[in-house]
């Protein structure tokens, strides 16, 4: 037996999120069919128009913004000389709540890694390597997560920067190898953001 069109429709939709599986994401959509309301709905399906609308990608840093640029490159008292390389927007968030850095931010989207077929071409790294032709940067902090593809990313920016005269640093391992930057208290980031070192 098969559900009606729509719910199967729903089920494969779901499964597009990182983690959902047939079984999740079925669970989620008869939880929509069965115990949510209409108004429940169209508040869901009202939240999705609204960031298929209003939210992009900072053309400056590519952090995900509702505003041309957003609200840390249009930041004029912020330090112009430091860019804290990392891999998705939502990485920003906890550093943002530490209170310790105020310099700028440059998102990949992603990480390099070939078993999986994304190459230097397949992140954000053009528009980062533009941003650091203007000379004001003096500093760059990598940081990627401490795993394979995160360690590979940095590298392969550090070996990109290698001919230049900017610092290039590493956030220290205040957050555990194989950890994420999003799960991370305050104070691991701001002694990560301490005892970043050069690479």
């Amino acid at each position: 037996m098969k559900y009606p069109q729509a719910i199967e429709q729903l089920i494969e939709a779901l499964r597009k999120y990182p983690g959902v599986g047939k079984k999740t994401s079925e669970r989620y959509a008869l939880y929509t069919v069965n115990r949510l309301d209409n108004a429940a709905i169209d508040e869901i399906v009202e939240a999705y128009l609204k960031i298929k609308e209003d939210i992009f990608q900072c053309p400056v840093c590519g952090n995900i913004t509702d505003i041309d640029p957003c609200p840390i490159c249009r930041d004029k008292t912020r330090d112009q000389s430091t860019i804290i390389v990392v891999e998705e927007a939502r990485d920003i968030i906890p550093m943002e709540k530490t209170n310790n850095y105020k310099g700028l931010y440059h998102v990949l989207n992603g990480t390099i890694s070939p078993s999986d077929g994304v190459g230097p071409d397949d992140i954000n790294l053009k528009q980062l390597l533009k941003r650091l032709k203007n000379n004001t940067i003096k500093e760059v902090v990598l940081a990627t997560n401490l795993n394979n593809e995160g360690e590979t990313t940095a590298r392969y920016i550090k070996k990109l920067l290698e001919e230049t005269d900017i610092l290039i640093t590493r956030i220290a391992h205040g957050i555990p190898a194989g950890g994420n930057i999003e799960y991370a208290d305050e104070i691991t980031i701001t002694k990560a953001l301490e005892g970043r070192r050069k690479i």
